[in-house]
């Protein structure tokens, strides 16, 4: 059997260098963001990520210059000592930690062959557009920058050895957006790499939560690398990850708005919704607290809406979820959209901004009406995953996020 994963040798910043250099996901900012969070920052990785913020505005992020500016962008960084490479392949144990909440996982490299082959599993759609940047990315830099983040199932043996090598200082610990703790122990005591190595390989599988597009264009820049013969060494035929165990993993909901009604009155709605759903009027947000349950905001006021006991499916992985429960009832037979993913009437918002933003969106009319979901649970997106389907389109936020530039690995 193909290795799942193995070690590498991480271009990552010098540690004091950490909190100059971390940055959010390039797609998780807007340009104006970016612009603003990189301002003053010149080590920033959104220099690297995000480079057209250092071009005229304007520019076209997908032009040959903002790419050839990435790389100029990168190898800067490491000409000025910025950012180093180990010099042996290791793996590293990844900390998040924000409030009461923290989650450890393991930086590798996953093969492209076991995601060919479906050990590396997958639950959504991609779009040729946004995998053709990441390739175009890849292939400037001749690196991957942003890890895919990936979960397991938890693992007795993976987790004494995390637990082994958290033990000591870490490498770097550094803060990023939104006041997550992002800290980095490296491991490369040959016997430890052994170990680890052997456990998880021994994985069923690693599931892709978030990162769908890296992997993609990470598979097609190895197809296009290899040619005719595959080079099962390579360093193309892997990818940058981060799994985590899943009993650590959050997921936040990923709410719904929607500009119109669909030519109804909101009196309308409520009345059609009945026949689907128990409702009742809230005093306050309704912030759903078990599935089939959601919370809509419509006219300046708050309804609980529960899914009628009679109308839940059984034994579909993709049919269960609450983004399809919401779609089957009521996206599609009441307001009148049928694809979500090109809709322009329907809108997501990630749970991290809070039910006041679904608020704000309707008050100020730019929505017309609001859902709050019950978050997917990491057991839901591995049973799709498992059958080989997909999920509706937004149907995970997870947090804490991932950050750029802490760890990269180089195309040899």
């Amino acid at each position: 059997m193909n290795p799942l994963v193995r070690p590498f040798r991480a271009l990552r910043p010098r540690p004091e260098h950490a909190s100059a250099v971390i940055a959010p996901p390039y797609d998780v900012v807007s340009y104006e963001e970016a612009l603003a969070l990189a301002a003053g920052r010149p080590s920033s990785f959104l220099h690297i990520s995000r480079p057209e913020i250092d071009l005229p505005a304007g520019t076209d992020p997908h032009a040959d210059e903002v790419y050839a500016r990435g790389a100029a962008n990168l190898a800067a960084l490491v000409e000025r000592g910025v950012l180093e490479r180990d010099p042996s392949p290791g793996f590293y144990a990844y900390r998040l930690e924000t409030g009461s909440h923290r989650q450890t996982g393991i930086a590798l490299t996953a093969s492209v062959a076991a995601y060919e082959a479906n050990r590396v599993r997958r639950h959504e759609l991609t779009r040729p557009d946004k995998e053709t940047d990441r390739v175009r990315n890849i292939e400037a830099l001749n690196a991957e920058t942003g890890p895919v983040l990936c979960a397991h199932r938890a693992d007795p043996a993976v987790k004494k050895i995390l637990d082994a090598a958290c033990s000591g200082a870490p490498l770097l610990s550094v803060e990023g957006q939104h006041a997550v703790t992002h800290s980095i122990w490296r491991i490369d005591a040959p016997d430890a790499v052994a170990a680890l190595g052997d456990a998880l390989n021994a994985l069923e599988a690693l599931y892709i939560a978030d990162g769908h597009h890296r992997s993609a264009a990470a598979a097609r820049v190895a197809a296009a690398r290899r040619g005719k013969k595959r080079d099962a060494g390579a360093s193309h035929e892997f990818f940058l990850a981060v799994t985590f165990p899943d009993d650590e993993l959050e997921i936040l909901s990923y709410n719904r708005i929607v500009t119109s009604l669909n030519g109804m009155e909101p009196q309308a709605l409520i009345e059609r919704l009945a026949g689907s759903f128990s409702i009742e009027r809230a005093d306050a947000p309704v912030k759903p607290e078990a599935s089939a349950s959601f919370g809509m905001y419509l006219a300046g006021a708050w309804y609980r809406l529960t899914l009628r006991r009679a109308l839940l499916p059984h034994n579909d992985p993709v049919a269960e979820l609450d983004v399809s429960l919401l779609s089957q009832h009521v996206i599609e037979p009441l307001l009148g959209i049928t694809d979500q993913r090109t809709d322009p009437r329907i809108g997501f918002v990630g749970g991290i901004r809070g039910l006041s933003e679904l608020e704000q969106h309707v008050d100020s009319g730019r929505a017309a009406v609001a859902f709050a979901l019950y978050p997917t649970r990491v057991d839901q997106l591995m049973a799709v995953a498992d059958a080989n389907a997909l999920m509706p389109p937004k149907s995970t936020w997870f947090e804490p996020k991932l950050a750029d530039g802490l760890l990269t690995h180089v195309l040899d």
